[in-house]
C-alpha cells in the first residue's frame, strides 16, 4: 500500500474501499473482505445507513483496528446533535475514527464543523474533513474555520479534475478524497482509447488505469463495489506507474464538467432528511 501524509502528519492509504449505496449486508461482506484482502482505508457515512454493518466488517476482517484507516460523515440532521460524534462511534463500534467528514454543506453546517473541530480535541476523530465544499461555500468556511480540514472529498475524475479547487488545497495543503472515480459508469470515460493503450501497455483494465491516474494525481480513490472480483482489481494498481507523458496525456481528456449537479433544492431537502440508522 502507499500512503499520503496529511497536513497533521498523519498518513492515509491511496486506495480504500467505499460503502455508498451498499446495503448492511453488502457493506459487512465488502469490508471483511476487503481487508483480508490488503485494503487499509474504509469509508462509510450516516447517510449509507450501513456503518454498524461497516463496523462488523472489520472485526471480522481479524485487521488490527490501529491499522484501518476509518472514515465517515455526520449528516446534516446530526449537525446540531450533541451526540452525534459519540452516537456515530457506536454505531461503528469504536472509540474513535480517523476521519470526520461532515457531508453537506446544507443546514446549519456551520456547527457540524465545530463538532468536527470539538472531537479533534478530543481525540474521537485523528482527522478531520469536508464533503462537497466547493465554490462559495468552501469560501465562507475558510474565514471560520478554527483547524484547517485534513480531506474534502468530492467529485473528481480525468473529465473533471477539480482545476480551481486545487489551487484552495494547495494553499493549506489539504488532500482531495475522489467519488465519482470512474465517471459514474460512464461508458464514454471508461472506453477512452488512452486508457485502453495503457492498459495494453502496462496489462492492466481501463478502469485500472483510471484509478491509478487518481492515485498519482495525489488524490484518494474509494471506489465500491459488492463483487470480490472488482474489489480485488480496484486494489491492484500499485504495481506500475504512469510516466509524466502519459500523465500529460490524461490531462487532455479534463472537460471541467462534472456528472452530479447539486441545487439549492436539494440542500434544503437534506437539511431536512434524517437517516433511519441500521439498529
Amino acid at each position: 500500500m502507499e500512503n499520503i501524509v496529511l497536513n497533521n502528519k498523519l498518513e492515509c492509504p491511496v486506495v480504500g474501499i467505499g460503502t455508498f449505496m451498499l446495503s448492511p449486508a453488502d457493506a459487512e461482506v465488502s469490508v471483511r473482505e476487503a481487508l483480508k484482502m490488503g485494503y487499509r482505508l474504509v469509508d462509510t457515512a450516516n447517510a449509507y445507513v450501513n456503518e454498524r454493518a461497516v463496523g462488523r466488517g472489520i472485526k471480522e476482517s481479524g485487521v488490527d483496528r490501529k491499522d484501518v484507516f476509518l472514515s465517515t460523515k455526520l449528516w446534516p440532521s446530526e449537525y446540531e446533535n450533541e451526540n452525534a460524534v459519540d452516537e456515530t462511534l457506536e454505531r461503528l463500534g469504536v472509540d474513535y475514527v480517523d476521519l470526520l467528514y461532515i457531508h453537506q454543506p446544507a443546514g446549519n453546517w456551520l456547527a457540524g464543523y465545530r463538532q468536527l473541530e470539538k472531537a479533534y480535541k478530543e481525540g474521537k476523530a485523528k482527522s478531520i474533513g469536508i464533503s462537497n465544499f466547493e465554490g462559495k461555500y468552501m469560501e465562507e468556511l475558510q474565514t471560520k474555520w478554527e483547524i484547517v480540514p485534513q480531506f474534502i472529498q468530492v467529485e473528481a475524475h480525468p473529465y473533471f479534475t477539480q482545476t480551481e479547487l486545487r489551487k484552495t488545497l494547495e494553499k493549506y495543503d489539504m488532500k482531495l478524497m475522489s467519488w465519482y472515480p470512474l465517471g459514474h459508469g460512464d461508458k464514454s470515460l471508461i472506453n477512452e482509447p488512452v486508457f485502453a493503450e495503457l492498459g495494453k501497455k502496462y496489462g492492466k483494465s481501463p478502469a485500472q488505469i483510471i484509478l491509478r491516474w487518481h492515485t498519482q494525481m495525489g488524490f484518494v480513490v474509494i471506489p465500491g463495489s459488492k463483487n470480490v472480483d472488482h474489489i480485488r482489481d480496484n486494489l491492484d494498481i500499485l504495481d506500475f506507474k504512469l510516466t509524466e507523458e502519459e500523465m500529460a496525456e490524461i490531462a487532455k481528456l479534463d472537460k471541467n464538467e462534472r456528472y452530479y449537479h447539486r441545487t439549492d433544492e436539494q440542500l434544503i431537502q437534506f437539511a431536512g432528511w434524517k437517516p433511519d440508522f441500521e439498529k
